[in-house]
């Protein structure tokens, strides 16, 4: 072993010049897997970050009302169309079992509580459609961030105080303290007071989402002592699809999960990853060609030696392992080159400014899993890249390497 690593040392500074340009091509290629992998990394957390910003990572609900045919009998024919009935707002049975049952699921991080439905907001002659939503806040937010959203008044809820969105405060010409009244076809209406106004960055949220408290929402919902739907928030937010089956199946409720809703923003984080992986493998390979080729060349330039080395007595396997090391050595130098670099780039594009909100990109970070990650992949590939000049070099004869030169 360390016959073979001497020698691979000594191959390397015999041609410095050679060694360094395939170094830095190595670097060059690791730069660009660790630079652009940060940034479509950081795209990606900012998609779901946006996306579960104001979303919980499954909501649970009673389950749809379905109609059903009429029993053939003696006396009356089966109806074999059958209409999809209206939905009712409907409070979640034995609400209470339910969300017991949920607390001792380990999967599930945080539980909120809500009662919501449709309603119409009126000030003066301004009216819009809104979404009334009653929770409890400290609750809700740990669901979805809503006290960082705050931009004006306070984040509580005290008898007929509400929370709008900006959008909706701009569209009915409403601020802190003023008065709304809130319809519902199910219980008539009533006044309220805004206590605070979020932005919560998506604009139908901000225009048409109202938070209270849950017992004014059971009033003007007509839904005394029920609870509409229950968010729940995951340890990990990528098994919301396969959870919310579960709880399907075991709890014979509606559970719509993030993923389902949001089919789109998984096909884009999809499309995000497989660009990843097809400009790793195209760098490696790259790399890989870079690496063969030198080594390639330097068989040929050093036969000489290898015949002479063979011709001391070194054996075949030691000048195989020779040049593997060497390629694992320019593999290993390249990718820390590369990872200052790429490092070095995204402290750059930092410094630039355009993590910036008003660039409109997002911020990014190396993790340490990216730098690990990608040095170990341009070391394998450098031993994989040496393999082939490696044999060629070990399958040398040494009477014909020294007559050959």
């Amino acid at each position: 072993m360390w016959f073979s690593w001497h020698v691979a040392l000594r191959l390397l500074r015999e041609n410095r010049s050679q060694t360094l340009l395939i170094i830095s091509g190595v670097a060059i290629g690791v730069a660009a897997i660790v630079f652009v992998t940060a940034l479509l990394g950081g795209l990606q957390r900012n998609i779901i970050d946006r996306t579960l910003g104001s979303q919980a990572h499954i909501r649970v609900s009673a389950p749809d009302e379905a109609a059903r045919p009429l029993r053939q009998t003696e006396q009356a024919v089966k109806i074999t169309r059958v209409d999809q009935r209206a939905q009712r707002l409907n409070s979640i049975e034995q609400w209470q079992a339910v969300e017991a049952a949920l607390l001792r699921i380990p999967e599930i991080n945080a539980i909120s509580l809500m009662v919501t439905g449709p309603a119409l907001a009126r000030r003066g002659e301004a009216t819009r459609s809104v979404a009334v939503l009653g929770v409890d806040l400290e609750r809700y937010n740990q669901i979805v961030g809503l006290r960082a959203a705050l931009v004006e008044g306070r984040f509580a809820l005290a008898g007929n105080d509400v929370l709008i969105g900006s959008e909706l405060a701009r569209v009915l010409g409403i601020g802190l303290g003023d008065r709304l009244r809130l319809d519902a076809d199910a219980a008539g209406g009533d006044i309220y007071t805004v206590a605070g106004i979020f932005t919560l960055g998506q604009r139908d949220i901000d225009q048409r989402f109202v938070y209270m408290g849950i017992k004014p929402a059971q009033a003007l919902l007509n839904l005394p002592g029920g609870i509409s739907a229950i968010d729940l928030k995951l340890n990990d937010f990528f098994q919301a699809e396969a959870l919310a089956q579960r709880l399907k199946r075991t709890l014979a409720l509606k559970a719509e999960s993030w993923m389902a809703v949001n089919a789109n923003v998984l096909q884009a984080i999809a499309a995000q990853r497989a660009t990843s992986l097809i400009i790793r493998v195209f760098v490696g390979i790259s790399a890989a060609f870079g690496i063969a080729s030198v080594l390639a060349v330097s068989v040929v330039q050093r036969a000489r030696v290898i015949g002479i080395l063979r011709a001391m007595g070194a054996r075949r396997r030691q000048i195989l392992l020779a040049f593997l090391m060497q390629g694992g050595v320019v593999g290993l130098l390249g990718s820390l080159l590369g990872c200052a670099i790429g490092m070095l780039l995204v402290a750059g594009y930092m410094a630039a400014g355009f993590n910036q909100s008003r660039v409109g990109l997002f911020a990014i970070s190396v993790s340490p899993e990216l730098i690990i990650g990608a040095a170990l992949m341009a070391t394998l590939v450098g031993v994989l890249a040496a393999a082939a000049p490696a044999r060629r070099a070990a399958r040398l004869d040494p009477i014909e390497a020294m007559r050959s030169v």
